[in-house]
This record gives C-alpha cells, structure tokens and sequence, in this order.
C-alpha cells in the first residue's frame, strides 16, 4: 500500500511540475496537457460544426454552397477564437503575462511571416466581401477552375482536368480575377463557323440556329443568335453565339456537341465548308539549261 501510494505521488508530482511562470500564474505539466486537448478539441468540434452547419442545416433554408460556405467559416472563426480565449481564462493562465511572447509573435510576423498574415486576412476579406465563393467558376493567373474550398491560407481550385490547384488567398485580392459566375451561372459562349462564298448568308442562319435550338443544353432565354462576322479571304464568316447554364465549366464540350452536329447539318444541306486555298501565277519563265557529265 506504501508503494502504490508513492507511485501516486511520484504521478502527482509529476503531473504538478512547474514548466515555467507566467506572471505570478506557474504553467505546470497538467494545464499545459490540459490547454493543449482543449485546444485540440475545440479546432476538432468546430470542423465538425461546420460541416454540419454546411451539409444539414443550411440547406433547408436554400442557401446558396457559396454563401453557406462563407457563413459556416465565420462562425468557426468566431468560435475558436472565444473558445481559445475561455480556455486560457479558465486554466488559470494569466494572459497578460503573454503579451512579451504576443510582441515577439508580432515581430516575427513583420518579418519573417508577411505572406502568411497577407493570406489570412486576404481569407478574411473574401469570407467577408465574398468576391468569390465556393462553386463558382473562376480565372486567375492562368488557371481556370471552380472553387472547391477557400480556407485561412489559400483556396483550392479543381481543373477541367480534375487536377487541384492551391492559390494563395492575397492572389484574389491583389491579382486580376474573372469569375464567370459572380451574378449567375450562365455564360453566353461564341462559336466561330466558315462556309463558301456561294452559300446564302440566310439559310446559314436559319442552319444554325436550328442546331443550337436542337442541343438541350443551350438555353431558350436568353435565345441563341448568329452574326454575320465579316467577308474573309476565302469564306463567309458567322459567329454563333448561346447561352448555357451546364456547360459554362465545360465549354469545350458544348463547342464540340454544336460543331459535329453542324458539319451534319452542313452535309445533309449540301452547305460548302471552306478551306484555304492559293492560287500561284506564273509570269514569263526561266530557261533551265542542262549540262551533260562527261
């Protein structure tokens, strides 16, 4: 009994070992252990949280992903950081005492950490603004993708290609960005086509929109239209132009779709496509002369 009551205060002791003091407040091993699980189960719950708040609860009220995303972040944001401050006040952590390490922190941050804090508060200024948000449709610096998540440091974009692309936050705010889908998802796409010049400019319309108006991805409002572009070389150029809602992250796809059921309607109505061509004339001629090898 002696020996187990020993190794209990062997325990105790070591539970209550004074690391370091904090002001007046010393931080032994037991709150240091108990700040650190806090902590990690405040970071854990709040994930949890919003996920919860993201995938269950807003979507009974219609919210927008993007607005839903946004709304759940803040609030996991605004959570931990009350929950952080809580625990230090309740393990008894003097927090005044923290403002040299605070100081220090600050002047690393100043020099050695600007990109990290100039992403963070570039999240928070999206998060808040909302300039983009996830699912839409969005190209910066090359890339062209749809927000898949926008988290403290960087927002993830996925390719047509299904390649995830990391993107600083502060690209957002400091780099020209297009985002297809600010407003709404629909997007009008142009589509360039070329016939000879015997065809009748009419009937290449009326051609044309029958296939856009056949394909059920284009859209009847705003309605498809073709222009006649201009007289080039060696062809009649039109410019079909649609709207579509499905297709505004894919439009290689529906440029596919519309062109193979052109170049049907092209050949089932005799409608010549054309292709360069050159025609060479030769003025006058130069005398070859052939000399023979002995």
């Amino acid at each position: 009994m002696n020996q187990f009551e020993s190794i209990l205060e062997r325990i105790r002791d070591i539970w209550n070992f004074e690391l370091l003091k904090l002001g007046s407040t010393p931080l032994t091993l037991k709150s240091l252990t108990i700040v650190v699980v806090s902590l990690f189960l405040l970071i854990y719950l709040t994930s949890k949280l919003k996920k919860l708040l993201v995938n269950k609860i807003f979507p009974r009220y219609k919210l927008d992903i993007g607005v839903s995303q946004s709304i759940a972040t803040i609030i996991r944001y605004v959570l931990v950081l009350l929950g952080t401050y809580i625990i230090f006040q309740t393990s008894g952590i003097d927090l005044s005492a923290l403002g040299l390490l605070i100081g220090a922190l600050g002047i690393g941050i100043g020099f050695g950490l600007q990109n990290v804090t100039n992403n963070f508060i570039s999240g928070v200024i999206i998060l808040f603004e909302r300039p983009i948000k996830v699912g839409d449709r969005v190209e910066v610096d090359d890339i062209l993708g749809t927000v898949a998540s926008i988290s403290a440091r960087s927002t993830t974009i996925i390719t047509n290609d299904n390649i995830s692309v990391i993107v600083p936050n502060s690209a957002f705010i400091n780099e020209r960005v297009i985002n297809w889908s600010l407003n709404d998802r629909n997007v009008r796409l142009n589509f360039p086509v070329s016939v000879a010049y015997k065809e009748d400019p009419a009937t290449i319309r009326k051609l044309l929109l029958e296939v856009a108006n056949d394909n059920p991805e284009v859209l009847k409002n705003p309605e498809p239209d073709v222009l006649f572009d201009e007289f080039g070389d060696s062809s009649l150029n039109f410019n079909l132009r649609v709207w579509t809602q499905t297709y505004s992250d894919k439009p290689k796809v529906l440029k596919s779709q519309l062109y193979y059921a052109i170049f049907e309607k092209f050949k089932a109505h005799n409608i010549e496509i054309p292709f360069p061509q050159q025609d060479i004339y030769v003025k006058g001629g130069i005398e070859i002369k052939s000399k023979t090898m002995p």
